[in-house]
């Protein structure tokens, strides 16, 4: 894979681990997600 593209996906991936991590769990169950889910959400973002 190309580095700059490695690059950009982490950034991705770290950003939304950040931002769903930052939500309150009543707002994550609001849109039907868990603390849990969020690590497999934001792999999305790394592939």
């Amino acid at each position: 894979m190309n580095p700059i593209r490695l690059a950009k996906n982490w950034l991705s991936y770290r950003r939304t681990l950040s931002e769903l991590g930052n939500l309150s769990s009543h707002t994550l169950s609001d849109i039907g997600l868990t603390r849990y889910d969020i690590r497999g959400i934001a792999a999305r973002s790394f592939r």
